[in-house]
C-alpha cells in the first residue's frame, strides 16, 4: 500500500492542508477539479499517489458540491476578489445595495464610495467570516435595526463620512467582537443610551466631526473595554453628570473643538482611568478647583487655543500624576504656581499675553524649583516683549512705576475677572427665563429649540453664555434682539427661516465668539447688522441663498477666524470680497457654483490655513489667486471639472501646503510639472476617483504619508513604468490598479512587475535600485489626517 500523503492546501479558497488521507484503489470517477481547472479526477489519479490524495480530498468535499465551489469562485462583476487573502473590494461603483454574490469566506470587504443610502436588516448575513467592513463615503442615511447581525467576527466597522443623523438602538446588535467603530464625519445630533450596549469588546469609538450638542447620562453604557473616545469637532455644550459613567478602561478622551463653556470636571471625573484628556479649542474662560476635576491617573491635559483668562492655582490639585499641561493660545496674562500636580514636567504657554513684571516672580521661581520646562514668552512690558520666560531671571521682573500701574489697572478693569470666592458666584441675581424656554443657571445655557416661536424671545439671564434658538420661525432678527447678554459666547439661530438681520441686531454682544445662521434664507448681510459683535470668530452661513460673499458686512468682524459659506449660490470669488479679513484662518466655500477665483481675491487673508473650494465649477486650478498665501496648509479642490493640471499649478503654495485634495475632479491628464514646488511639506495627496490612464512619477514628493490613486483606469503599458518604479519605492498603500490591458486588469500598479518586465530599460532600472530603505519609511505614520485611516492593533484598514 502506498504511504499516506498529506493533502495540499486548495489554491482557490485556502481550505485543507495537512489532512492525512489514505490512497484509494480502483477506478476514479471523472469530475472537474477546483484546484486544477481543466483536469479531471481520473487524469489526476494517473499522476501518482500524491495526486490521488488530492482527489480523495475533493471526494470528501463532494457533499458540499456547488455550495463550496461557489463560495470559492463567485465574485460580483463590479468587484475585485482576492480569494487567496479573502479580500473583496467594490469601491466607487455607484452601487445602491450590497452585492449578493460576494464569496462567503470573505474576511475584508471594502464598499467605500458607493450610493447605498440604506443598510437594511441582516444585510451581511451571508458573510459570517467578515473581520473588516469599510462603508465610508456611501451616502448612508439610515442603518436599520439588526443591520449587522451575524457578523460576530467583525473587528472593524467604518461608517465614516456618511449622512447618518441617528442610530437606532439595535443598529449595532450582533457585533460582540468589534474593536473599532468609525462614525466620524456624519450628521449625528444625539446619542441614545444603550446604542453601544452590545459592543463589549470595543476599544476605539470615533464620533468626531458630527453635530452633537449634548451627551446624556450613560451615553456609552456597555463599552467596558473602550480605551479611546473621540468626540472632537462637534458642538457639545452640555455633558450630563453621568455621561461618561461605565467606561472603566478609558485612557484617552478627545473633546477639542467643541463649545464647552466651562470645564465639566464632575462629568470627566467619572472616567477615573483617563491618562490623556484633550479639551483645546473650547471657549471657557476660567477653571478652578471648584470645577471638581479628580483624575488620579491623568498624565496629559490639553487646554490649548481656548479663551482662558484665569486659572486657579489649585485647578488640578486632584491630578497628582499630571506630567504635561498645554495652555497654548489662550488669554492668560498671569499664572500662579500650580499646587497639586507634583509630577508636572512640561507647561506649554506659547501664545499667551504673559505680563512679565514682579508679580510673575513666583511663577518663574516655581518653574525652576519644580524643574518644569516652559515655552511661554512675555507679552508685556514692552522692553521684555517676545523674551522667553525660561530665559529670564527673577531680577528681570520689575514692578511697574506708578503711572504705568494706574494704566494697567484701567486695562485690567475692562477685562473679565473671576469673582471673589468661587467662579460660580454671580454678581447679581439672574433675570427670569422666558416662557417656553429652559435656562440652566449651573451651565449658563438657555434654550428654546423647536418651540414654534415667531419672534426672538427676551428676558434671558444676564450671565447666559450659550443661547439655543434653533428650529423656530422668525424671518426677522430685529434691532437689539439680545439685550443684556453681554456675556453670550455662542448663539444658535439655525433653521429659523431668517431672511434679514436688521441694523444693530447683534448690539451689545461684545463676548460673542460663535454665531450659527446655517439653514436659513439669507441672501445678504449688512455691516450694521453685525456691528456689536467685534469678537466674533466663527460665522456659519451654510445653506442660505447668498449669490456673492457679503464682503462689506464681514469687514465689521475684525476677529473673524472661520467663515462657513458652503452650499450657497456663489458664482465667483471677486477682488475685494475678503478685504480687511486679516484674521481669517479657515474659509469654506464648498458646494457653490464658483467658476472663477479672481487673482488677488484671497490676498487680504495672508494667514489663511484652510481653503475649501470643492464641489464647485472650476475648470482649472486658480494658481494666480493662490499667490500671497504663505500659511496655507490644506487645499480642497475635489469635485470640480478640472480635467487637466498644468505645470506649476500649485507653485505659489508649495512651501506650506500639507494636504491637497483633487479627487473626483474628472482629471484625465497631469503634466509632469504640475506639482512643481510641492514636496517639502506635502503629507497627503488625494487623486482617487478620476479618469487617469497615466501619471508621471512624482519623486519630488518625498515626505508623503498618504497618496490615494484608487478608482482610476490606469493603462499598464511601458509609459507607466516610471510610475511603477516610483510607487515600489514608497512604503505606502496607494490603491492604484490596472484597468488595461485585459491581461493586467485588476492588478496593482505597484506590484505588477510582470507587466513591465518586457519594457525597454526595465533591467537597467532594476540594476540601479538599492536595497537601502528610504528615510521616510522610518517616520511615524500620519495619524488622524484621513477619515478612517487609523489602525486596529497593527492591522491597516485598507483592503
Amino acid at each position: 500500500m502506498p504511504p499516506i500523503q498529506p493533502c495540499p492546501r486548495c489554491q482557490v479558497c485556502g481550505l485543507g492542508g495537512g489532512l492525512p488521507l489514505a490512497s484509494r484503489q480502483g477506478p476514479l470517477p471523472a469530475f472537474p477539479c477546483a484546484a486544477f481547472p481543466g483536469w479531471t479526477g481520473r487524469a489526476i489519479g494517473m499522476a501518482g499517489p500524491q495526486s490521488v490524495s488530492v482527489v480523495l480530498l475533493l471526494l470528501l468535499l463532494l457533499p458540499l458540491g456547488p455550495t463550496w465551489h461557489a463560495a470559492a469562485q463567485r465574485c460580483p462583476q463590479t468587484c475585485v476578489c482576492d480569494n487567496s487573502r479573502r479580500h473583496v473590494a467594490c469601491r466607487h461603483q455607484n452601487l445602491t445595495e450590497v452585492p449578493n454574490a460576494i464569496p462567503e469566506l470573505t474576511q475584508r470587504l471594502d464598499l467605500q464610495g458607493n450610493m447605498l443610502k440604506l443598510i437594511p436588516a441582516a444585510a451581511f448575513r451571508d458573510l459570517p467570516y467578515l473581520t473588516h467592513l469599510d462603508l465610508r463615503h456611501c451616502q448612508v442615511e439610515l442603518v436599520a435595526e439588526g443591520a449587522f447581525r451575524g457578523l460576530g467576527r467583525l473587528l472593524l466597522l467604518n461608517l465614516a463620512s456618511n449622512r447618518l443623523n441617528a442610530l437606532p438602538q439595535e443598529a449595532l446588535d450582533g457585533l460582540g467582537s468589534l474593536r473599532r467603530l468609525e462614525l466620524e464625519g456624519n450628521l449625528l445630533e444625539e446619542l441614545r443610551p444603550g446604542t453601544f450596549g452590545a459592543l463589549g469588546a470595543l476599544a476605539t469609538l470615533n464620533l468626531a466631526h458630527n453635530t452633537l450638542v449634548y451627551l446624556p447620562a450613560m451615553a456609552f453604557q456597555g463599552l467596558v473595554r473602550a480605551r479611546w473616545l473621540q468626540l472632537s469637532h462637534n458642538a457639545l455644550s452640555v455633558l450630563a453628570p453621568e455621561a461618561l459613567a461605565g467606561l472603566p478602561a478609558l485612557r484617552r478622551l478627545s473633546l477639542h473643538h467643541n463649545e464647552l463653556q466651562s470645564l465639566p470636571g464632575a462629568t470627566l471625573s467619572q472616567a477615573r482611568g483617563l491618562a490623556r484628556l484633550e479639551l483645546g479649542h473650547n471657549p471657557f474662560t476660567y477653571t478652578g478647583e471648584e470645577d471638581g476635576l479628580v483624575l488620579p491617573g491623568l498624565r496629559e491635559l490639553r487646554l490649548d487655543h481656548g479663551a482662558l483668562q484665569a486659572l486657579d492655582p489649585r485647578a488640578f490639585a486632584h491630578c497628582p500624576r499630571l506630567h504635561t499641561l498645554d495652555l497654548r493660545g489662550n488669554q492668560l496674562d498671569a499664572l500662579q504656581p500650580l499646587q497639586g500636580p507634583g509630577q508636572l514636567r512640561r507647561l506649554r504657554l506659547h501664545g499667551n499675553p504673559l505680563r512679565c513684571d514682579c508679580r510673575a516672580r513666583p511663577l518663574l521661581q516655581w518653574l525652576a524649583r519644580a524643574r518644569v520646562r516652559s515655552d511661554g514668552a512675555c507679552g508685556e512690558p514692552r522692553r521684555l516683549r517676545g523674551e522667553a520666560l525660561d530665559a529670564l531671571r527673577p531680577s528681570d521682573l520689575r514692578c511697574p512705576v506708578a503711572g504705568a500701574e494706574e494704566e494697567e489697572e484701567e486695562v485690567a478693569a475692562a477685562r473679565p475677572r473671576v469673582p471673589a470666592g468661587t467662579s460660580k458666584e454671580k454678581a447679581g441675581a439672574p433675570g427670569p427665563c422666558p416662557r417656553a424656554c429652559v435656562c440652566a443657571p449651573e451651565s449658563r445655557h438657555s434654550g428654546c429649540e423647536g418651540r414654534g416661536l415667531q419672534v426672538v424671545p427676551r428676558g434671558f439671564p444676564n450671565d447666559t453664555q450659550l443661547l439655543d434658538l434653533r428650529q423656530n420661525h422668525f424671518p426677522l432678527v430685529p434691532r437689539e434682539a439680545f439685550p443684556g447678554l453681554g456675556q453670550l459666547v455662542s448663539l444658535h439661530l439655525q433653521h429659523c427661516g431668517i431672511t434679514e438681520l436688521e441694523a444693530g441686531a447683534l448690539a451689545g454682544l461684545g463676548s460673542l465668539l460663535y454665531l450659527y445662521l446655517s439653514d436659513n434664507t439669507l441672501s445678504s448681510l449688512s455691516a450694521a447688522s453685525l456691528k456689536g459683535a467685534p469678537c466674533l470668530g466663527y460665522l456659519y452661513l451654510e445653506r442660505n441663498r447668498f449669490l456673492q460673499v457679503p464682503g462689506a458686512a464681514l469687514r465689521a468682524l475684525p476677529s473673524l477666524f472661520s467663515l462657513h459659506l458652503q452650499d450657497n449660490a456663489l458664482d465667483r470669488l471677486a477682488l475685494g470680497d475678503l478685504a480687511g479679513m486679516r484674521a481669517l484662518r479657515w474659509l469654506y466655500l464648498s458646494g457653490n457654483r464658483i467658476t472663477q477665483v479672481s487673482p488677488g481675491a484671497l490676498g487680504p487673508t495672508q494667514e489663511l490655513e484652510k481653503l475649501h473650494l470643492d464641489r464647485n465649477q472650476l475648470r482649472e486650478v486658480p494658481t494666480a489667486a493662490l499667490e500671497g498665501l504663505p500659511a496655507l496648509l490644506e487645499l480642497q479642490l475635489s469635485g470640480n471639472p478640472l480635467r487637466a493640471l498644468q505645470d506649476g499649478a500649485f507653485w505659489p503654495v508649495g512651501r506650506s501646503l500639507q494636504h491637497l485634495f483633487l479627487n473626483s475632479s474628472g482629471l484625465e491628464q497631469i503634466s509632469p510639472g504640475a506639482f512643481l514646488g510641492l514636496g517639502p511639506r506635502l503629507q497627503s495627496l488625494h487623486l482617487q476617483k478620476n479618469q487617469l490612464q497615466a501619471l508621471p512619477a512624482l519623486p519630488g514628493l518625498s515626505q508623503l504619508e498618504l497618496i490615494d490613486l484608487s478608482g482610476n483606469p490606469f493603462h499598464c503599458d511601458c509609459q507607466l513604468l516610471p510610475l511603477h518604479r516610483w510607487l515600489t519605492g514608497l512604503n505606502l498603500h496607494v490603491g492604484a490598479a490596472c484597468a488595461a490591458p485585459p491581461s493586467a486588469r485588476g492588478q496593482s500598479v505597484k506590484a505588477a512587475a510582470a507587466v513591465f518586465e518586457a519594457c525597454p530599460g526595465w533591467a537597467a532600472g532594476k540594476a540601479k535600485r538599492t536595497p537601502a530603505p528610504r528615510p521616510s519609511a522610518q517616520r511615524t505614520p500620519m495619524k488622524g489626517r484621513r477619515q478612517g485611516a487609523n489602525k486596529v492593533g497593527k492591522e491597516g484598514v485598507g483592503l
